[in-house]
């Protein structure tokens, strides 16, 4: 009697991708990022007159702090949102989570366009408003997650970083959406009706164009890497012959998530202080007309924005290491300068901003991809979800909160040496990390 182990075939899936549609669900991705960024930015964009309408108007500095706090506060909420999430996209797949994500932040993006303000309920306006953007923030760290691990994986091997900047590009393409509608509501409206009820348009739009997102989402394909995860194991659950995969070694996970942690530092601060926190710098404290402020910010975006997807090309012909290592040398000679440039002159805005932003740019094109090639798959999402969303939440989201307080301090300068010190942690984690170009995904 043959003692052989019985082999079960596993069988071929009907749902195969091809290049079209991968091409397809790129488009569906990237429209659902740019939506959800855009919601996310709105928020920072509209910042002062939020400000007016949800905190006590008897303390100008103190409301415009208290709202900037929320924006810290929704991003505390990513890494919760990373977990809770990105275990799920590793076990459901990535485009339920894509899909949940979308419908959470267009809600919590209706909530803040139609709810009462401080004159109305008091207190219970600013209770609202955190409410609402810790759910952002939550449905946030899954998305970002998600999103970074979905393109990266349905990339050619060999393309990985030109796909992998469309990420970046939605995310600069939703902050520019935001500020571009930021500057049409100001340049129509006068200032008593934007600070009354016109800050609202942003958001109760962005409610309703995610229904068009979401009809592009319920068509992308899932991940294939995601799919031969399962396949793969269920062909060692069939066969004794096929040995298991070796465990994940928990010192290599946690010195992968503490890499990504420290790399990811000086370019989330730098990235947010240059989308959110430059133009509300402008107007509070060097007297900018806010859609002049506006305007500037929107031309430094899509500035920055055109020039990723030569950076995510440049990583595939030379690596990733030497370019986020040659942001961060960049960004710490020229923080300090730029910063010092902005006066009330929008072209000053112009400049800086766009200068800045070329050089966020540089690792902001390579995320995707450095990201999705530290991780294994059974654990991509997870380990992108908390790491990414970790050092967003510390270094990102409190940018705004920590400028706007070292300047109401009088030491204003101490943000900008913040900055160079968190740029020189992402050159010494990279310069710790392996190059990763061109790695099979499925393989990881």
């Amino acid at each position: 009697m043959s003692t052989q182990p019985t082999i079960t075939a596993v069988p071929e899936r009907s749902d195969a991708t091809t290049p079209a549609s991968r091409r397809r669900s790129l488009v569906a991705s990237t429209v659902g990022n740019v939506l959800e960024w855009y919601e996310w930015s709105a928020y920072a964009v509209f910042a002062p007159f939020i400000a007016a309408a949800m905190f006590d108007p008897g303390d100008p500095v103190s409301a415009l702090l208290a709202t900037l706090a929320v924006f810290a506060v929704g991003f505390l909420m990513r890494p919760l949102g990373g977990i809770v999430f990105g275990r799920i996209s590793d076990r459901a797949g990535r485009k339920f989570v894509l899909i949940t994500t979308m419908l959470m932040m267009a809600g919590g993006s209706l909530v803040i366009g139609l709810m009462p303000t401080y004159a109305t309920v008091g207190v219970w306006a600013s209770v609202i408003l955190l409410l609402a953007r810790m759910a952002q923030g939550f449905a946030h760290g899954g998305e970002s997650a998600t999103a970074n691990t979905y393109v990266a994986e349905i990339a050619p091997p060999h393309r990985r970083g030109l796909w992998g900047s469309i990420v970046f590009v939605a995310i600069f393409a939703g902050s520019v959406l935001a500020y571009t509608v930021g500057g049409a509501v100001s340049a129509v409206l006068d200032k008593g009706a934007l600070t009354e009820w016109g800050w609202r348009i942003p958001f109760i739009l962005g409610a309703f164009l995610a229904l068009a997102a979401l009809y592009l989402r319920k068509g992308m394909d899932e991940s294939e890497v995601f799919h031969d995860k399962d396949d793969d194991a269920a062909r060692v659950a069939s066969s004794a012959q096929v040995a298991a995969p070796a465990p994940l070694s928990r010192k290599q996970l946690v010195r992968s998530i503490l890499l990504v942690i420290a790399m990811t530092s000086g370019i989330t601060a730098s990235h947010y202080t240059w989308t959110s926190y430059a133009s509300t710098y402008a107007i509070t404290q060097r007297g900018m007309p806010a859609s002049a402020a506006y305007w500037s910010s929107v031309a430094a975006q899509v500035i920055a924005l055109l020039s990723l997807p030569f950076w995510g090309w440049l990583s595939d012909k030379i690596g990733r290491r030497p370019l986020i290592i040659g942001f961060a040398v960049l960004m710490i000679l020229f923080q300090l300068p730029l910063t010092g440039m902005i006066t009330s002159a929008p072209w000053t805005l112009l400049v800086a901003a766009s200068l800045a932003l070329l050089i966020v740019a540089i690792p902001g094109a390579l995320l995707s991809s450095t990201l999705s090639e530290s991780f294994p798959t059974r654990v991509r999402t997870q380990g992108i979800g908390f790491a990414y969303s970790v050092s967003v939440a510390v270094f990102g989201g409190s940018a705004p909160y920590l400028n706007a307080q070292l300047i109401e301090w009088d030491a204003g300068w101490m943000f900008s040496v913040y900055i160079m010190v968190l740029c020189a942690c992402t050159a010494v984690a990279v310069w710790l990390m392996p190059e990763t170009k061109g790695i099979d995904l499925k393989d990881a």
